[in-house]
């Protein structure tokens, strides 16, 4: 390892929409910021080709350009963008403590204050065909793109409560939506169950998978295989919706922070602390419930308010102590 060692005041782990406002909070606080991107700078939306609902676009923007912009303006203010991935911690859990970060396996940052933004990535199938059309009709977000499909129609792939949420939020807006749920039953609640069933337009199919996603540019159909008989149909259908959950980018913080048992990290009543003195937790790593731009954004801003007060008291302690 290098013996490169930088000391910041303020690390930001990871990019998108909360780490890019933590940074031009944290900046306009004038805590220097330091921000490492990970290795997908910018996050989720850099995949997503329109952004319609996120405040201040009244006509819209793609994802990429939209993360540009939020980079640009917290470079403005002062914060220092890298490429590069954090790839392990060393947290200390005392008040006041210095926090180690490994970049890239080689150089070390010492920060007074971390703000994790390392998000959360969507599972897909893993279909080549998918892979192709991600972006062209492929989604991981019914309430993000399902907008651009209204009056169509659409398929969903899941079992679980997102499943069903989305499945019945595109039933409204769709004409109708094809559920591929692959086992004979549904993982969702009652509830939601009841609530898929009793909507009119939605063809629910069991033991049903997707085998293939038709189309060269952009989605224009769906070969499904009931995975019981065998039997193998093609419809027409101009969107494909994945709804089979995230994977929280934690693994390195295992050990240290408190998460769930699916690995989200576990945040303090309605602030952003962790359980580590100094460490605030931003995005999609700790929101499983809303996972969207603009919450995420909020909770950035959140995380680096949180920082600079932890930041204000140690130094009060310290003036203090002297």
């Amino acid at each position: 390892m290098s013996d490169t060692i930088e000391r910041v005041k303020c690390l930001i782990i990871g990019s998108g929409p909360a780490g890019y406002t933590a940074a031009i909070y944290a900046a306009r606080a004038d805590m220097k910021p330091l921000m490492y991107t990970g290795m997908e700078p910018g996050g989720q939306l850099t995949t997503t080709t329109e952004v319609d609902n996120f405040p201040g676009y009244p006509e819209g923007i793609d994802g990429p350009t939209m993360m540009v912009q939020l980079q640009k303006q917290a470079e403005r203010f002062g914060t220092e963008v890298r490429i590069g991935m954090v790839t392990s911690v060393e947290f200390s859990k005392e008040v006041g403590g210095i926090h180690k970060a490994t970049v890239d396996n080689n150089k070390v940052i010492e920060a007074e204050s971390v703000i994790i933004s390392t998000g959360a990535t969507a599972k897909y199938l893993g279909l080549p065909s998918e892979q192709k059309l991600r972006g062209g009709g492929v989604s991981a977000c019914a309430v993000c793109d399902g907008f651009f499909y209204k009056g169509q129609d659409v398929a969903i792939v899941g079992a679980g409560d997102t499943a069903a949420e989305e499945a019945t939020y595109l039933a409204n807006i769709c004409n109708k939506v094809t559920m591929l749920v692959r086992k004979d039953y549904m993982k969702a609640s009652k509830a939601m169950q009841h609530r898929v069933t009793s909507t009119p337009n939605i063809d629910l199919r069991y033991n049903t998978e997707v085998d293939e996603v038709l189309g060269d540019m952009v989605v224009e159909g769906l070969r499904m295989k009931n995975n019981e008989t065998g039997e193998k149909e093609e419809i027409a259908i101009t969107g494909l919706f994945i709804a089979i959950g995230h994977k929280p980018n934690t693994d390195i913080f295992k050990g240290q922070l408190d998460m769930d048992e699916t690995g989200y990290l576990i945040t303090k009543g309605k602030t952003t602390k962790t359980n580590i003195p100094g460490v605030f937790a931003s995005g999609d790593v700790q929101d499983k419930e809303y996972r969207q731009a603009v919450t995420a954004a909020g909770t950035g801003c959140m995380a680096a308010l949180d920082a600079e007060r932890y930041l204000a008291t140690i130094e009060t302690e310290e003036e203090v102590e002297a």
